[in-house]
């Protein structure tokens, strides 16, 4: 899977010295993506969902060739901070495609307010305080939040699968704070109970005293992971005899988990989850983004079908892509005309329309499924439901909304949401 990608990196790493300069008739694009951590599978795939966007535009833009170089992260803030801060100071990029993961997106947020001239577009992280507290000017994202992929998933498991009584485990940090709000405050509100919380630090390996903690007398389990630590936890889990159902955040259930081999996938078959994308939506647009996919990138070195990572890393793409064609690829000195075009995008994207509020953040669809086996033996999110246009205040009022508290490992309140 990784033999592409690998020569691709190769081939940036070689030509990096040349390319130090941003010359005429070139638009260069800096791009953030882990190669190392828990999301390294999702930022290869990020990585594929970049290029078919390129792809779309034979990478060029009204005449000047696309140029990209590659910022290898890890899971951690400052790696990325570090690698952006090299790609615009070193590599002279125009702008930014990235990050992958919550805490970094805070921190590039941050760090776009120190280059006001130049622009950043978030690529896949999830984080709420992003685009919600203090957000950059120059710092843009065309996905939907982590809250906003939560959201809907707990009056789900609650009115179709009957599971009131629950207790959750999920990463600690930022994302997985957001996520797990997302599922929390929508469960809560339908009058579900969350018995027990436990936080699990990016990395951990070793799972053995949570999963002896967990209690026995609860409906199902909400495990809020993703990457190789999903995979762990559910290899483990099932290692234990653990056999309660299990409720999916957002990248607990998508390709680069639903891919792994061995016990952790008996234990997602029927898994409900929420997130971006349904895997078999029955759309034209996403079954042609799928096939392209799929034709695009040999079997043995894709999934499936295109996580979450990929599809969320193309419409990063797109997104500028489309602004960039709308301004001629003639950038100004301090990026204003980019960025009055990134604020009007209204895009049609593989999984549905997509907007940004005055905050420059996505309004965009989101998405019920549960995971089956298909015919080919691989696993897959069908479809259940889809909410268009969902915002990051979740059609709250500003007061409602901020009444809430940010995300954390206490908020939200249940009992206080229960009774309300």
């Amino acid at each position: 899977m990784k033999k592409q990608l690998i020569g691709t990196v190769a081939t940036i790493a070689m030509l990096a010295p040349g390319l130090a300069m941003a010359e005429d008739g070139v638009i260069k694009i800096g791009l953030l993506a882990p190669q190392e951590g828990v999301f390294t599978e999702g930022g290869n795939d990020g990585i594929r969902g970049f290029q078919m966007a390129l792809n779309n535009y034979d990478s060029e833009i009204d005449g000047k060739t696309i140029e990209w170089v590659l910022g290898p992260t890890d899971e951690t803030p400052d790696n990325a901070v570090r690698q952006a801060r090299r790609l615009i100071e070193q590599e002279e990029v125009d702008f930014i495609i990235g990050p992958l993961s919550g805490s970094q997106g805070i921190a590039l947020r941050d760090y776009a307010k120190t280059i006001p001239n130049k622009t950043i577009i978030d690529a896949a992280s999830g984080a709420m305080e992003t685009t919600y507290v203090e957000p950059a000017e120059n710092y843009f994202r065309y996905n939907a939040n982590g809250m906003q992929w939560g959201y809907g998933l707990g009056s789900y498991v609650i009115e179709e699968k009957g599971w009131t009584r629950v207790a959750t485990i999920a990463a600690d940090y930022s994302f997985g704070y957001t996520n797990f709000m997302g599922f929390a405050v929508d469960f809560c509100q339908a009058g579900g109970e969350i018995v027990d919380r436990f936080w699990l630090p990016l990395g951990s390996g070793d799972f053995a005293s949570i999963i002896a903690a967990l209690p026995y007398d609860v409906d199902a389990i909400y495990l809020g992971v993703g990457g190789s630590d999903a995979i762990n936890f559910l290899n483990q889990y099932e290692q234990a005899g653990g056999d309660t159902n299990l409720i999916g955040g957002t990248i607990m259930a998508d390709q680069t988990v639903l891919s792994a081999r061995g016990r952790a996938k008996e234990a997602l078959v029927g898994t409900p989850t929420s997130g971006p994308i349904a895997d078999d939506w029955d759309n034209e647009g996403w079954k042609a983004y799928v096939e392209n996919y799929q034709t695009t990138f040999p079997e043995g070195e894709r999934f499936a079908s295109p996580s979450l990572f990929a599809t969320n890393y193309y419409n990063a793409t797109m997104a500028a892509l489309i602004a960039l064609d709308e301004i001629d690829g003639e950038l100004d000195d301090d990026h204003a005309n980019f960025h009055a075009a990134l604020s009007a995008i209204d895009m049609e994207a593989p999984n549905g329309r997509i907007t940004v509020d005055d905050k420059r953040q996505a309004i965009a669809s989101v998405f019920i499924t549960e995971v089956v086996e298909g015919d080919d033996g691989n696993l897959y999110n069908t479809f259940k439901s889809r909410v268009e246009d969902v915002d990051q205040m979740l059609g709250m009022s500003e007061e409602e909304f901020a009444a809430l508290g940010l995300p954390s490992r206490d908020t939200p309140d249940c009992e206080a949401l229960r009774n309300q």
